[in-house]
């Protein structure tokens, strides 16, 4: 019974930290990947999580043509350069912000609706040994009618 409650108490212990990572990685990116989206129109929905170097992350995203888009990544401060990739449905890399000084927002529009996948990754800064970053990654979308 002892052992019931000392797991109970754990879990519980590791439930709360996490709600409070993702609590303070939500308000990361209202704070500072929010701004980034000005004059866009901010689509609702706020995709962050904390990485580690070296760490990737997949998210797929459905665009429509007649639209105008703003994709915003930020990285806390601590966390070497993020990169990211835009790839269409045949995997072909459309965009990569490591061609551009790894710029934070990418503006875009599409002739055709189509899923996007993008692949985020914080790139390796530490030498091997050392205790790698980790930081929150802020993803955001934003979008305004073709006139």
């Amino acid at each position: 019974m002892r052992i019931i409650r000392i797991i109970s108490v754990l879990t519980l212990f590791i439930a709360i930290a996490t709600l409070n990572v993702d609590a303070q990685c939500k308000q990361f990116a209202k704070s500072e990947c929010l701004p980034k989206l000005n004059p866009y129109t901010h689509d609702g929905n706020y995709h962050a999580a904390v990485l580690v170097e070296g760490e990737e992350a997949e998210l797929y995203k459905t665009f429509y043509s007649d639209m105008e888009y703003r994709l915003a990544i930020v990285g806390e401060g601590k966390l070497p350069n993020i990169e990211f990739k835009v790839l269409d449905e045949n995997k072909n890399v459309i965009y990569s912000n490591k061609d551009n000084n790894y710029a934070q927002t990418w503006d875009f529009k599409l002739e055709n609706s189509k899923q996007l996948k993008l692949v985020v990754k914080v790139t390796p800064f530490n030498k091997p040994g050392d205790t790698p970053a980790s930081g929150c990654v802020a993803i955001m979308f934003g979008f305004k009618l073709k006139k």
